[in-house]
């Protein structure tokens, strides 16, 4: 048979202004896989996003005329103007398109490679 005052004797005591049995490596070991998670996720998912991101903005910055790029609708073309906001690319013989800068894919060089 149990005896309840083994089991009820802490409880009273922190009731009484004692303190509570606490383990210091419960706080660590209970949030360990979520920080786990929170790495891989970083690693895997956030960070090499974060790369492309930061080598598209590259891109589109440095656009100059005469650089033959794709459209992420999968147009060929050779950049005619370049303002702010937009660029004019030339897409066939007395065919000129104006579109926005973020659009470009990528260098026709770095796709046909």
């Amino acid at each position: 048979m149990t005896d309840w005052t083994e089991l009820i004797g802490p409880a009273t005591a922190y009731a009484q202004g004692g303190t509570a049995p606490t383990g210091g490596g419960a706080f660590l070991t209970s949030f360990a896989p979520f920080i786990v998670i929170f790495v891989l996720f970083w690693v895997l998912l956030i960070r090499p996003q974060q790369k492309r991101q930061k080598e598209h903005r590259s891109l589109v910055d440095n656009l100059k005329k005469g650089d033959k790029v794709i459209t992420n609708g999968g147009m060929f073309g050779t950049v005619m103007a370049v303002s702010s906001e937009t660029i004019t690319l030339q897409v066939a013989d007395n065919v000129k398109i104006k579109m926005l800068r973020s659009e470009i894919m990528g260098m026709q060089a770095e796709i046909d490679a």
